[in-house]
């Protein structure tokens, strides 16, 4: 039986969302969600959850490159925490460095610089950020 996993690149203007499942292993972008004046849209967070039904939420935390928890890592660990208590489902963290980086040159390689829309690149890295949490479970 498969079963469904939505990952969340968290950031304060938007949250890339992808959504997985555990047979083959298989993330793809799902959308971008706009948060307004760094507040997170609940709604439709609760509509995808309730749409998917996912085993578990995986959250992408910005850890510093020097290992260093800085105010983007604390705000995306609180909205973990939020996550969790707003859905009632498990959520994982997962470490996402350079997940950005790598989401920018999957769509560079699909599209070219036409490609490279912030909604787009968010979504993507949500999904390269599940892809490897779910090949890594």
């Amino acid at each position: 039986m498969s079963h469904h996993y939505l990952g969340f690149d968290f950031g304060v203007k938007y949250i890339g969302v992808a959504v997985g499942q555990d047979v083959t292993r298989t993330a793809r972008p799902l959308k971008t969600l706009k948060q307004f004046h760094g507040v997170v849209n609940w709604t439709e967070i609760k509509k995808l959850v309730k749409e998917w039904s996912p085993k578990a939420l995986i959250v992408g935390i910005p850890y510093g490159m020097n290992k260093k928890n800085d105010w983007i890592t604390e705000a995306a660990i609180k909205f973990s925490k939020d996550l969790a208590l707003e859905t009632a489902c498990p959520v994982h963290m997962i470490d996402e460095r350079l997940t950005t980086i790598e989401a920018r040159e999957v769509l560079f390689d699909q599209g070219g610089h036409k490609a490279l829309v912030k909604e787009a690149i968010d979504a993507m890295a949500a999904k390269v950020m599940l892809q490897t949490w779910l090949e890594n479970q």
